[in-house]
């Protein structure tokens, strides 16, 4: 019997992309699956699919640059459910831009989303883990967490924090398990936020060998479903052709 029977999972950024997929494929093995996004009417739609395949979902409009929004989201999970299992904390932008093109308001997004973002996450979800012995925290973070690129300083930035505060949440919790999956070139949205020109092209030619989102959402449910006593740390899903 799979580990993730049963198991409830809150999922930011579950509109679209790895989180959608993420909580489908979560919810078709057995996981009782909860879905934030701004997208309210997709979120609705992905529920809908969900249910009718007999699957356990449920969904909450949330902004995650929001601390008190993240908060209701999780405690919207604990109500439905009765209990947290694993938040994933999956909602990300990537504007990549040269840093003397000076985008300092995409910097400010990105830093509020894909760091505040996750430590939101975090803190909505930590108190009601320690509460009850055990939890799991599923940041998704990027390749761009272990080297950097040019255009995306400010982004390997985010995803260098993410893999920091992972680490240090970690070592911090003996009953709370962590994991980050660190995908290479996938198929999303995250492109289509980039406003630089030059940056976009470089994107564009990574999407020509980019792997399918169900290949991360495998990866985050290999870590979800292991034994309560293992803890995968760290998963690196890259493109075979990738060299980077």
């Amino acid at each position: 019997m799979s580990n993730l029977k049963g198991k409830v999972v809150a999922i930011t950024g579950a509109s679209s992309g790895i989180g959608e997929v993420t909580a489908r494929l979560l919810a078709g093995r057995g996981a009782d699956v909860v879905l934030g996004a701004r997208r309210v009417d997709r979120l609705e739609k992905i529920v809908a699919d969900i249910q009718a395949k007999a699957g356990s979902a449920a969904y909450r409009a949330l902004d995650v640059t929001n601390r008190e929004d993240v908060e209701t989201f999780v405690k919207f999970a604990e109500q439905q459910f009765g209990k947290v299992d694993v938040v994933v904390n999956n909602a990300g932008l990537m504007p990549l831009s040269p840093l003397e093109a000076l985008k300092v308001d995409e910097w400010d997004r990105m830093v509020d989303v894909n760091i505040k973002g996750v430590l939101y996450g975090i803190a909505a979800g930590l108190p009601i883990m320690k509460r009850q012995g055990y939890g799991q925290f599923v940041n998704i973070s990027s390749i761009a967490g272990h080297q950097v690129f040019p255009t995306a300083a400010v982004y390997c930035g985010t995803k260098f924090a993410v893999q920091a505060i992972s680490e240090g949440l970690r070592m911090e919790n003996t009953n709370i398990r962590v994991t980050v999956i660190a995908p290479g070139a996938t198929e999303s949205e995250l492109a289509e936020t980039i406003t630089d020109e030059s940056a976009r092209e470089w994107v564009k030619g990574l999407r020509n060998t980019a792997i399918p989102a169900d290949a991360i959402a495998r990866a985050i449910a290999f870590a979800i479903e292991q034994p309560d006593d293992i803890d995968v740390n760290e998963i690196i899903v890259r493109p075979t052709v990738s060299q980077h």
